[in-house]
Order: C-alpha cells, then structure tokens, then sequence
C-alpha cells in the first residue's frame, strides 16, 4: 500500500520522551484535519503503544522506540510503534484486559485501549526480539 505521506521518528524509550510522541503523532495527523475528539483519539493511542515499549519492553534499560507514521488510502492514519526489547510471549494473553506484566501499578488496559481508539490494532512480537503494534484510523472529510 503506497503511503501519500509518512515520517519515521526514532527515540530513546525514556518516559519523557512518551508526551514527544504524543505531540509528533498529532502534528502529522494534522494534515487530514481531523476533529478535536479524533486528534484526542490518536494521541491516546500513541502514548499507551510508546508507554508499553518504555514499561514492558525495556523494564531495566534504556532501548530504542520507533515511531512510524503513515497517510493511506488518502484519509487513513497508519501509526506504527516498534522496540526492540524483551517481546511478547503470548500476544493473545496480553491483549486481555486486566493482564499485565508491569505489577499492580499497572491497569493491563493498554492493548484494550489503543483498539478503542483505533479501527484496528495488529500486535507482533516475538520472546526476545521486540514488538511492533501498527494501529490504522480514518479519518473522516470534513465539508
């Protein structure tokens, strides 16, 4: 799928780093004119994908978040956040809400809330080797 627009933003997985994204995913997203609520919606989605790389993926170091964001289709937001660290070993089990990994001061409602969200929500991840969730949302023309 040809992208209209895309850019590729690379950070260190510390947590100050998480309100950067945020703000990167909604100037971008900018283009498409999207309303106040879907920019809300975006910006959510972004910073539980890079709050998990920061808590689960380098839980005792610093590693490497990959932001992608990409225009298809003309109207639709494709955001991609990759790491590098420990992955998933059970991606369905982690997708539950409630499970975590993180300790009790964590919710285990990340996966749950990047999917409502987003139209939709693909995880990969592999024990050892990273994780890459890729979320795709619409956004609709404005008259």
């Amino acid at each position: 799928m040809k992208a209209d627009n895309y850019i590729k933003i690379e950070f260190p997985s510390r947590s100050v780093n998480e309100g950067f994204a945020r703000a990167a995913a909604a100037a971008f997203a900018a283009q498409l004119d999207p309303t106040m609520d879907e920019l809300g919606d975006i910006k959510t989605a972004v910073s539980e994908a890079v709050t998990n790389c920061i808590v689960h993926a380098y839980p005792d170091s610093i590693g490497r978040v990959t932001l992608r964001l990409r225009i298809i289709d003309g109207g639709t937001l494709e955001i991609s956040v990759k790491d590098a660290g420990r992955g998933i070993a059970d991606v369905a089990k982690a997708r539950e809400p409630l499970f975590t990994t993180g300790g009790e001061e964590r919710s285990g409602m990340g996966f749950t809330i990047m999917e409502s969200f987003t139209d939709s929500l693909r995880v990969r991840s592999a024990p050892g080797r990273g994780t890459t969730v890729t979320m795709r949302r619409a956004i609709a023309r404005r008259e």
